[in-house]
């Protein structure tokens, strides 16, 4: 039983959905309080819809070095379909199943027991250390990681180089690490047409039918070609609903909420006015509300980037790939600083499914991987 398997264990017996953080944090911060880190208990929100956060450091002098993560996790869906409870962490043939254990309990657990033997090695360490914990990022992270990220910015606090513990490893821990991702945009369109009775079309408008042919002509748009950093802007329809459930009844709305997954080729408002300009040119009476989830970043080579390459090399014997694939994460709030970021966790094989786990073996070797990353940056 390592510190890191254990510190796991412990998150994932606490039940901590989104937004709900039962307890993770104050465990985090008497472990990093220990240490030598100072706890800034951060919260947003308003009474019965709070986000707890925490932002801890280890020493006053830049570069910062800091690990952000998230303690919320998921629901578990049926818990009588998981092989034990989720919250009830099981080891079962060298993995570790429970909610949360990749996704992302484990990751922090490696952050902190990475720190804790480092800074028994490296008291003196240049620079600082930082931990930014949030327990929205699950849910609509409007009071998680963007308000400690505002509240950092409002007094100067400057993180430099940013390792986010999202599980990024596709067959074996480290083989792969995010040094950017795409940007996301929603929309949620009503195409407003006339109800009426279905024997008499005439006397009705069928937003159906007026939707479409403007559906089909952006479901077949290149939106752009990508470049080596980012594959081509993606764009998927997530929900399309209309009619009164009956079946003479012609609807009056139709609507459709729609998402982009876009590179750096094209910007939201760009993506925005072509949108528009395609439903403007088929007549179409219409709403539409725009959300922007994140825009794209991406990290490129230097000091953070060669250090985990190095990190990883050193701890595994074999070199890692950098992608920008894959959804959104909390790094999107945190580059735009002008961060360098990188996301690296363990395999994302089974994040948010019945039985989630993380191999118990890979617990360690990403601690280990997250204390050569100290040591590469902070000790001269």
């Amino acid at each position: 039983m390592t510190d890191t398997l254990q510190l796991t264990q412990d998150l994932i017996s606490r039940p901590s959905v989104t937004p709900e953080d039962f307890g993770c944090q104050q465990l985090l911060a008497e472990r990093l309080s220990a240490i030598g880190f100072t706890i800034e208990h951060l919260r947003f929100g308003q009474e019965g819809d709070w986000t707890d956060n925490i932002w801890a450091r280890r020493g006053t002098q830049s570069p910062v070095l800091a690990f952000a993560g998230h303690t919320d996790v998921v629901p578990t869906g049926p818990e009588e379909n998981w092989s034990s409870a989720p919250f009830a962490p099981e080891i079962r043939d060298g993995l570790l199943y429970g909610r949360g254990a990749a996704d992302m309990k484990g990751s922090i657990a490696a952050f902190v027991t990475a720190c804790e033997r480092f800074v028994v090695e490296h008291s003196d360490h240049s620079g600082s250390i930082a931990f930014l914990i949030t327990s929205d990022e699950e849910g609509p992270a409007t009071g998680g990681t963007i308000k400690v990220i505002e509240t950092l910015e409002a007094r100067n606090e400057k993180i430099d180089w940013c390792i986010v513990g999202e599980p990024t490893s596709t067959s074996k821990v480290g083989d792969v690490v995010k040094n950017g991702r795409r940007g996301s945009l929603n929309g949620k369109l009503t195409v407003k047409g006339k109800q009426g009775h279905i024997a008499y079309p005439h006397l009705a408008k069928n937003p159906i039918h007026l939707l479409v042919p403007a559906l089909t002509e952006l479901c077949a748009v290149e939106w752009d070609q990508g470049n080596e950093d980012f594959p081509p802007t993606s764009f998927q329809v997530s929900n399309l609903n209309s009619g009164t459930g009956v079946t003479n009844v012609i609807p009056g709305t139709a609507d459709v909420v729609f998402n982009f997954r876009y590179s750096t080729e094209v910007t939201h408002k760009q993506l925005q006015q072509h949108v528009q300009s395609i439903l403007d040119s088929h007549g179409l009476n219409y709403d539409l509300k725009w959300e922007l989830s994140g825009r794209p970043f991406r990290t490129a080579s230097g000091a953070l980037v060669d250090a985990v390459k190095r990190a990883i090399k050193s701890t595994t014997g074999y070199d890692t790939e950098l992608s920008t694939s894959g959804g959104t994460s909390d790094g999107r709030f945190i580059a735009p600083t002008g961060a360098q970021v990188i996301e690296l966790g363990p395999l994302n094989a089974t994040i948010h499914q019945i039985d989630e786990c993380v191999s118990v073996a890979d617990l360690d070797i990403l601690s280990t991987i997250y204390e050569t990353l100290l040591s590469e940056l902070l000790v001269q």
